[in-house]
């Protein structure tokens, strides 16, 4: 499927019987952490509101069988408190948010209240917690202020977002920055930020997103409809998103100390892809109708947005395995075979396993 088979960076006789807390795991890229972690041998506890879509990968590859699964609206944060009461955690990896741009556009006050004190609030949390070894709180590649001179960001580019999700997610980066250097250093646990790509895989049924509305748009035999075709954006499949961010926090854990803020994107140095030459792709991949462009003068979008991951490849001996048509040929065989009646977890299992190299 496109994967350079080989030993993988993360390693699994580290994750076994780690007990990890992992918010956001009804969501997309939560659930395939999850299904991960839990394969590796981890003792993943997740928090998170319930799944705000059907379907959900949350719900068809059975999440909840994997993890000690509770939902948690992290706004509250007496509920945030009382869900970790008793509990002890050796590693964090803090994913859940509000992720949709157009959403946080329509809701601003939703989408900072999420993002900036629902993080602030797991960091208090956290402060009671005598066992841990490492956080690791998931940003966004848009958390730099863009001019879009289309310019790569490396990690100490200015941070900005002239949206209202890019904002919050920038401020989430001072959340954690101040939570680190207040508390945390003194406990001599590392806080860290991994600011990721636009990811891409089977199993987001979320709105506004490229790949599944590809596949909304296939099944129901319409166009499916692009806003900018000629924005780049830095794609990166799951997998290689969730190993950077997995090898990240062995690092974090162990003697090394990294850089506390890690771009995770495309491997450095690759192509850029358009938002048209991906839904192109795809289009190919699902046999659907051809594309097409409704301008909409009114967005806030960049154009164009590119990291560079190259202090990860250098820090963690880590960087991607799949370019972008690989990564576009592997979601898009895992939406044709659960739509065909496979099993959703057995789909992702079976990716993991190749991803990871085994035969």
């Amino acid at each position: 499927m496109g994967v350079r088979r080989g030993a993988v960076a993360v390693t699994p006789a580290f994750w076994r019987g780690k007990r990890v807390l992992l918010t956001g795991h009804t969501g997309f890229k939560g659930g395939w952490a999850a299904i991960w972690l839990s394969r590796m041998g981890a003792q993943v506890t997740g928090l998170a509101l319930p799944p705000d879509q059907n379907p959900s990968l949350f719900g068809l590859a059975r999440v909840a069988e994997a993890v000690d699964s509770r939902f948690v609206d992290l706004r509250d944060q007496d509920a945030v408190e009382q869900a970790m009461a008793g509990r002890a955690f050796d590693l964090v990896l803090h994913m859940a948010a509000q992720p949709i741009v157009r959403a946080a556009v329509e809701d601003p006050v939703e989408a900072f209240a999420t993002n900036v004190m629902g993080t602030a609030h797991l960091l208090q949390a956290l402060r009671a917690q005598t066992a841990l070894k490492a956080i690791l709180v998931v940003t966004t590649d848009k958390v730099y202020a863009n001019a879009e001179t289309g310019r790569a960001f490396v990690e100490d580019d200015a941070l900005g977002g002239k949206d209202p999700y890019a904002g919050s997610k920038a401020a989430c980066e001072m959340v954690a920055a101040s939570f680190g250097r207040s508390y945390f250093d003194r406990m001599g646990v590392p806080l860290a930020t991994a600011r990721g790509g636009n990811v891409i895989g089977g199993g987001d049924f979320n709105r506004d997103r490229l790949c599944a509305d590809l596949v909304r748009a296939a099944g129901a035999g319409e166009a499916v409809v692009l806003r900018h075709p000629g924005a780049t954006r830095p794609w990166q499949h799951v997998l290689d998103c969730l190993a950077g961010y997995f090898t990240y926090l062995e690092a974090l854990a162990g003697r090394r100390r990294p850089p506390l803020a890690l771009n995770f994107g495309p491997k450095p140095g690759g192509p850029s892809v358009t938002v048209g030459e991906l839904a192109t792709l795809g289009v190919a991949a699902l046999g659907g109708k051809p594309w097409r462009h409704e301008p909409d003068p009114a967005s806030l979008e960049a154009q164009a947005l590119s990291i560079d991951s190259g202090l990860a490849a250098r820090t963690l001996g880590f960087q991607s395995r799949l370019d972008a048509p690989a990564a576009v040929a592997l979601t898009m065989d895992w939406y044709r075979r659960q739509a065909t009646g496979e099993d959703a977890r057995s789909l992702c299992v079976e990716e993991i396993e190749d991803y990871e190299g085994r035969p």
